[in-house]
């Protein structure tokens, strides 16, 4: 994939041109305040680099899933304050993606300056199957620039007019963003130090199939948490009352848990439980043992006692790739999981990758640094799709 640096050489610089950038500025937030600036945060280095070469700077960005109409709900008028505030540098936010106020807005620009395009999902044409129609609004797109920097990973596992199409029209590069994560998920996947171990939370087995499938025989160990870990222990013989399960699941389930055996690979397992009579339920939260879940609770997240194992199993370590928390974080009272997990990766002595998505929202939440893990994703999806081994179209398209 070409670099920023190799963009500049053949374009002879950048002064005066304008460079189309797709971040990824998709954050959390809760009544309108952005409750985790990560991705913004994440996203200043490449735009400074630009603006510090004399680019004028256009981003392109997504928030929510607005379906192809315009929403107020999830503008990019906030996000565009957020990102002046770390940048350092007025942003100018117009008002429309390709319409009007987005080409006043670029043709009045100066070298350095930087322009947010509103939401690029308030166009049906970004997220069309239709490659026509997802054409059009790429050339669109890419009338706005001279040149693409791609720079948004959490979005590069999708075929999107802004992260694929706009890269056939404009000369192009990877930005130092997706560099890394590709630089840190190859670590995972075809030199990892050992020990290597995966712990696996979140809500669903079926979000993780592809994921236990390529790395069974890749890690050391599998720590399973979360709501998935629930069709694991049905898989086992255990009752679960009212937790999370995919019936549909347990077939699969079983047949990993005779892989890992066969192969030598050890997958952890709660022993012990947080269990409530629902979600809200925090005052009635008890702690009781794998076999003896009550038929009328859920569980809610991992134990003290599998925190504890789960944090001694993590700590020879060499490798740890996590995605998914291991319990409801956002709940004081099933939180401790999480962040037992957190705390033994700031202690690891090697490579921790947090993998995006709940998980980053996890640490920030729980109080944690971002620089006391060896690398914090900002693509959930985007770094489960790696390691399953698909092509992802965002980074396919860039390779020249």
């Amino acid at each position: 994939m070409r670099t920023v640096d190799q963009l500049a050489a053949e374009l002879g610089g950048f002064e005066g041109k304008r460079v189309l950038v797709r971040s990824d500025l998709n954050v959390p937030q809760d009544g309108g305040l952005i409750t985790d600036v990560g991705r913004i945060r994440a996203s200043v280095p490449t735009l400074s680099d630009l603006r510090g070469r004399g680019a004028r700077v256009v981003v392109m960005a997504h928030l929510g899933r607005p379906r192809g109409e315009r929403d107020a709900a999830f503008s990019l008028q906030p996000v565009g304050k957020r990102l002046s505030e770390l940048l350092g540098a007025e942003v100018v936010t117009a008002a429309d993606t390709v319409g009007a106020s987005a080409r006043a807005a670029v043709e009045a620009m100066s070298d350095g300056d930087v322009v947010l395009l509103e939401n690029v999902r308030f166009n049906a044409g970004e997220t069309s199957n239709d490659d026509a129609e997802r054409g059009a609004f790429a050339d669109q797109l890419a009338s706005l620039g001279d040149a693409f920097v791609s720079d948004g990973f959490g979005v590069v596992h999708r075929k999107q007019a802004s992260v694929y199409d706009v890269a056939q029209r404009l000369a192009h590069a990877a930005g130092g963003l997706v560099l890394t994560e590709i630089e840190v998920l190859q670590r995972l996947t075809e030199s990892p130090e050992r020990p290597y171990v995966v712990v696996l939370g979140g809500s669903k087995v079926s979000d993780k199939l592809g994921v236990i499938d390529n790395l069974l025989t890749k890690a050391d160990k599998l720590l399973i948490g979360g709501g998935m870990v629930f069709t694991f222990l049905k898989a086992q013989g255990y009752e679960v009352g009212r937790s999370l399960l995919e019936e549909d699941q347990l077939g699969p389930v079983r047949g990993y848990l005779e892989q890992a055996a066969a192969a030598g690979v050890e997958i952890v397992l709660p022993t012990d439980v947080v269990v409530a009579p629902a979600f809200d339920a925090e005052d009635a939260a008890s702690v009781v043992a794998v076999d003896g879940i009550p038929a009328d609770q859920l569980g809610l997240d991992i134990g003290p006692e599998s925190g504890a194992a789960f944090a001694a199993a993590l700590r020879d370590a060499k490798t740890v790739f996590w995605n998914g928390p291991m319990g409801v974080f956002e709940r004081p009272a099933f939180a401790a999981g999480t962040r037992a997990v957190a705390e033994a990766l700031t202690r690891i002595d090697g490579l921790s990758v947090v993998g995006g998505g709940d998980s980053a929202a996890a640490v920030r939440q729980l109080g944690f640094a971002d620089d006391r893990f060896g690398h914090i994703s900002t693509g959930g999806g985007a770094s489960l799709e790696y390691l399953e081994g698909k092509i992802l179209p965002g980074i396919d398209i860039l390779k020249d």
